[in-house]
């Protein structure tokens, strides 16, 4: 009999797409002539941040049944995350992201994900929920609640797990696209449904404002431990990261400097570290000092996924104080 394959370290789950950036930097896009292709998408983005810190990763999630598919395929596949939940919806085009790149903090993003976005189309009843049982980490985000089959999947998905009692690292990416919502409005309450069902909750101050309706650090991650989870983290921009957890521990971390190219992907660098950090044992502070030095490397980075640090460039990082390094060929 064939042994029980072992659980992943992490499944994530949600927005996968193309990501088409200016290969000019400080050029607007009606100007660029050049593009770099690469895979992205939020979840797909911490999976594959993840994997490049020997995590066992998969990702849950869904795109047209054309090339741009086949490619984002190969590339999950190239990064080292597995690729089975990710199936063809051949009614819609896989998305297209473009940006463009006004450093240090200037950089406009355009989803092209219109009639609607195949990862919009996870159905609760294609959902193989023995293995995000099993899994010892599960991230998805808030732009899947923004409509169904996507919605109910995402819930059902967190009630699973908090009922199998499997859920001490089930992370909500707070994540909000407001132009990806058919009506804003929804998501306050749809937040607190799904805060319900995490254990950890990251977001920015605009996210923890329209997820609890606090906007100071401490006050939102205070207001997020009442919504349900166990660890509130609360990015602040220029002024770094905070986190508080539900036994009193708190910690506050400062950014890395860097030399910032494109900021965008940043936070899927802090996020899949910040997996790898709590799946290791690590205490709160290390955790966030490892997650902010991988999103200040990314920072300083052109691109998203390939631009993912390895472990002993965030050694690097924070053993010289900077974000700023050398990119390296895999």
């Amino acid at each position: 009999m064939d042994a029980e394959p072992e659980p992943y370290e992490l499944i994530t789950m949600g927005r996968l797409g193309v990501d088409l950036y200016p290969l000019q930097v400080g050029v607007p896009l009606a100007r660029a002539e050049t593009f770099g292709k690469f895979l992205g998408g939020s979840p797909a983005n911490v999976a594959v941040a993840a994997a490049r810190l020997g995590r066992r990763t998969a990702l849950v999630s869904r795109t047209g049944a054309d090339p741009f598919g086949e490619y984002l395929h190969t590339e999950l596949r190239g990064y080292g995350v597995d690729d089975r939940w990710v199936t063809p919806v051949p009614a819609y085009p896989t998305p297209l992201t473009f940006c463009e790149i006004f450093p240090p903090d200037d950089f406009p993003i355009h989803f092209y994900r219109r009639p609607r976005a195949p990862d919009l189309e996870i159905r609760p009843e294609e959902l193989d929920l023995g293995a995000i049982r099993a899994a010892r980490a599960f991230w998805v985000t808030g732009t899947g609640l923004s409509v169904e089959p996507s919605r109910e999947a995402t819930l059902g998905a967190l009630r699973e797990r908090g009922e199998a009692g499997t859920g001490d690292l089930t992370f909500l990416d707070l994540d909000w696209r407001p132009a990806l919502w058919p009506d804003p409005a929804e998501a306050g309450p749809l937040y607190r449904e799904a805060l319900r069902g995490a254990t950890v909750a990251v977001g920015n101050l605009d996210e923890c404002e329209v997820a609890t309706g606090e906007r100071e650090p401490y006050a939102a991650a205070r207001a997020l431990l009442a919504a349900g989870v166990r660890i509130a983290v609360v990015k602040q921009g220029p002024k770094g990261v905070l986190a508080l957890t539900s036994d009193g521990e708190s910690a506050e971390v400062a950014p890395l400097p860097v030399e910032v190219v494109n900021g965008l992907g940043a936070g899927d660098a802090f996020g899949g570290a910040l997996c790898d950090g709590l799946l290791a044992g690590r205490d709160l502070d290390s955790a966030l000092r490892r997650a902010n030095a991988a999103g200040a490397i990314v920072a300083g980075r052109l691109a998203c996924s390939p631009a993912m640090p390895y472990a002993d460039e965030i050694d690097l990082a924070l053993t010289t104080g900077t974000g700023t390094l050398p990119e390296r060929t895999p």
